[in-house]
């Protein structure tokens, strides 16, 4: 495998390698000079501003967006103020900030998205120098103004800026600044000649590098890591200092011998990294000092740009990108000359396997003389995983498989799973996709990350493919897919409305997690509002297509729809919509043809809005309602002269309904208001508002006997009604000699028996016998039971001769009454 490490350069007790990703597929004019480039981490696309200071209208600086293999995907003329730098967001969206602090953000194919400005006070300072940083909080944005003043926003996304506190003695920009994220907290590092300042949001503080030499000089570049764990410094000296960012240990310090300032300097580590170092370029010469001292030095032949990743640095000019990055241990172990490790041995042993020889069998058997062979396995995986070269992976992957026969009690699951995510980043390594991820870099930023590139850049078969061979859950896999296609299919302007609509609907057809509510926003968005309408008909959920309806002022057809549904919130969100949104006579129009809706509306006007309730009668000519209406709100007046023009305003209306009953029957409670009010003026009764019946009992509990005598004649109170109100008046006030007179004053309608039960109520046996003889036949008996008299009870049964009755005395005769039970069980022996 001497192949694998012709390219390995020794660091250390290390190696550093340059993997070639691709032969760039752009063709660039005097390639990469006097260009602003801007690079996307994690593989992502590339930005050039050519000529970046151009300011003749006639000859524009023009904006390319290129993919990391170097396929052009938009390119557009730069029309706006002067661009002092470019820079990538976490969702690979272009940041373009401008001289007068204005920040331009454009979607990968040079679509305008929005734009925001890093401060008033910036426009008149202007922006000296800026840099784009990832936080914790999303992406950054750090400006240097003329003032000499620091502005940060540490997430484009919820724009908070902070104005940074002063640096004495600072005049114009640093000679070098960077952006520290620690401890959650974003500060910038600054130099002024040999000394180093922290700004956080309160102080400015003087910090020392620890074990700098004094004699360095004026420090002029500096550079943190990809982690903003280590921090590298770089004098007018030549000298180099490394160290964590915390200035609190020191890790490299070497003499570079170069007094020029390096046009770029960049950490390039590993996670697990044996040897991490940092990369200075210079115009010829590209220096790679590790913590060791030693150094590699690469020529330099074309103008390049440096991207820093996660495990390595990407070298980019116009012909090539390179990736240099430490090889991993495992590599090392597995392909290093005379290598002795389980994997090298496997990776023999299946090479001589290939070839028929027994001397595979000879390295398996000194593998597994070492119990190492499960070892040997997955180091071939793993190696496999961080190699780029397909062939390379195929051999040891292949060796991998050969290793696993001989175990019994192996778990493929990595095996597996290392396979698959080696296919998924071969397909995306591919020239025409363009995204040269690392094993370590695919693995940090997540399979769902990986997919919403893939759908940042439009690869939308590609990421369908992938969810489906990884067999991700359909609601984070395919389903995403196919809303944002159909979320970017409604923006293509050369297609009708008709024609994606039917696109959409044969493509996404019933997935579940796939809104056509949110596809219709887009279209409405892009200004397709009958493109929404049509989209919308394939929601199958009312509540989605309802708020979207009312939103393009289709107030009708939201009204239909949320009828429709049967939902009544729905429809109460309408109606307010609506009433908000019209005026009053065409909102109660509108309503007319909606007696569903008009239904609900009355209900909640009930509750909420009588007046209200008064002009909808009123638009329908309702004269029933209205006059309901009218004693409804009778009842809370409390003067009386309000409540009785109300209530002749019911009787109007009740009229006009031709409701004779209901007319009449008002025209009552105002005649009974009247005469309670009259008796309030002269007894002071209280009677106001009172029923009629209670009125009457009032009345007689007062012993206003006349007054409710005549309340009976005049409201024709039925003589029942009368007598039994008046039966338990007198009673209660055991007026006995008026309750004689009254029951004597005419034949009761009511009869007598109520009269004995009703004294036996209220304790007077002697009253109750006086009415007995004036009871019915029929009912005598019931008279006597209830005084008590089971004697006159007997002889009353036995005279009517009714079964029945003697069935009921014999119940309430005791054993003691002998003589009185043998007489009734002989009159009804006798009558059978």
């Amino acid at each position: 495998m001497a192949f694998v490490t012709a390219s390995w350069n020794p660091l250390g007790e290390a190696f550093y390698r340059k993997l070639e990703l691709y032969e760039m597929s752009w063709s660039i004019r005097d390639g990469l000079r006097d260009s602003l480039v801007a690079a996307a981490p994690y593989g992502g696309p590339i930005a050039l501003l050519r000529e970046p200071l151009r300011h003749s209208p006639s000859s524009r600086p023009q904006l390319e967006i290129y993919s990391a293999s170097g396929i052009a995907i938009t390119s557009f003329p730069w029309k706006s103020g002067p661009v002092v730098h470019l820079g990538w967001s976490v969702s690979d969206e272009l940041l373009c900030v401008q001289e007068d602090g204005s920040v331009l953000i454009y979607d990968l194919f040079g679509s305008f998205k929005r734009h925001f400005s890093m401060g008033q006070e910036v426009v008149q300072s202007q922006v000296l120098e800026a840099k784009v940083f990832h936080s914790p909080y999303g992406t950054g944005i750090a400006i240097v103004t003329g003032s000499s003043r620091f502005t940060l926003a540490t997430n484009i996304e919820d724009l908070k800026l902070r104005r940074l506190p002063e640096v004495p003695g600072l005049q114009g920009k640093p000679a070098s600044w960077v952006v520290l994220t620690q401890d959650r907290q974003t500060k910038v590092l600054l130099s002024i000649g040999p000394e180093l300042y922290i700004l956080d949001n309160t102080s400015c503080t003087a910090v020392c590098p620890p074990g700098l030499s004094p004699h360095a000089g004026s420090i002029v570049h500096m550079s943190v890591s990809f982690s903003y764990k280590y921090l590298s410094l770089f004098t007018d000296s030549g000298h180099l200092w490394a160290g964590l960012s915390n200035l609190q240990e020191k890790l490299i310090e070497f003499d570079t011998k170069k007094t020029d300032r390096p046009k770029q300097m960049l950490w390039c580590r590993r996670p697990k990294s044996q040897q991490p170092s940092v990369v200075l370029m210079w115009e010829r010469l590209l220096l790679v000092v590790g913590e060791c001292n030693d150094t590699i030095q690469f020529p330099v032949v074309d103008v390049s740009f440096l991207v820093g990743e996660l495990d390595g640095v990407r070298i980019i000019n116009s012909t090539n990108q390179e990736l240099l990055q430490e090889v991993p241990l495992v590599c090392q172990d597995i392909f290093k000359i005379a290598s002795m490790a389980p994997g090298a041995l496997l990776l023999e042993a299946h090479r001589e396997y290939e070839k028929s020889s027994q001397k595979a069998d000879e390295y398996l058997r000194e593998i597994k003389e070492q119990n190492v062979l499960e070892k040997a396995v997955q180091q071939c995986v793993e190696a496999a995983a961080h190699e780029y070269d397909p062939a390379t992976q195929k051999s040891l992957m292949r060796a991998a498989s050969f290793g696993k026969c001989f175990l019994t009690d192996f778990c493929s699951d990595h095996f597996v799973s290392t396979c698959r995510e080696l296919r998924v980043l071969n397909a995306v390594r591919e020239s025409s996709v363009g995204m040269p991820l690392t094993h370590t870099q695919f693995k940090q930023m997540t399979l769902q990350v990986l997919i919403d590139r893939l759908l940042f850049r439009q690869f939308y078969p590609l990421a369908i493919e992938i969810c489906r061979y990884l067999k991700i859950p359909d609601y984070q896999g395919v389903n995403r897919v196919l809303k944002h296609w159909a979320s970017c299919k409604v923006q293509q302007k050369e297609l009708s409305d008709d024609a994606i609509a039917r696109a959409v609907c044969v493509k996404v057809g019933e997935s579940p997690g796939v809104s056509y509510s949110h596809i219709a926003a887009k279209a409405y968005e892009c200004g397709r509002t009958e493109l929404a309408i049509k989209l919308l008909d394939f929601e199958p959920r009312s509540g989605e297509q309802v708020p979207l309806l009312l939103k393009m002022k289709r107030s009708h057809l939201a009204l239909n729809k949320a009828v429709e549904s049967g939902d009544t919130d729905l429809v109460y969100m309408v109606v307010t919509h609506l009433k908000n949104e019209m005026n009053r006579g065409d909102f109660f129009m509108t309503l007319r043809n909606q007696p569903v809706a008009l239904s609900l509306y009355r209900q909640f006007c009930k509750l909420q809005e009588q007046e209200t309730l008064k002009d909808l009668y009123n638009q329908d000519d309702n004269h029933q309602e209205l006059a309901n209406y009218y004693v409804t709100v009778s009842y809370r007046e409390k003067r009386l002269e309000s409540r009785l023009s109300q209530l002749q305003n019911a009787v109007d209306e009740y009229n006009k309904a031709k409701n004779d009953f209901a007319a009449k029957a008002t025209e009552e409670e105002m005649r009974l208001l009247r005469f309670q009010r009259k008796l309030d003026d002269e007894k002071g009764a209280g009677l106001l508002g009172l029923s009629l019946q209670v009125t009457m009992e009032t009345l007689l509990s007062l012993g206003l006997h006349k007054q409710a005598e005549q309340l009976y004649r005049d409201f024709k109170v039925p003589d029942k009604r009368y007598w039994w109100l008046k039966l338990k008046s007198l009673a209660e006030k055991e007026e006995w000699e008026e309750l004689e007179k009254f029951s004597k004053s005419k034949k009761s309608p009511i009869g007598y028996l109520a009269f004995v039960e009703t004294c036996i109520k209220y304790n007077n046996r002697y009253e109750a016998k006086k009415y007995i003889s004036k009871v019915t036949p029929e009912q005598k008996v019931k008279a006597h039971l209830a005084v008590g008299d089971l004697e006159g009870a007997a002889e009353a049964a036995i005279e009517h001769k009714s079964e029945s009755e003697i069935a009921l005395v014999l119940s309430r005769c005791s054993t003691s009454n002998r003589l009185l039970i043998d007489r009734l069980n002989q009159a009804s022996g006798a009558k059978k």
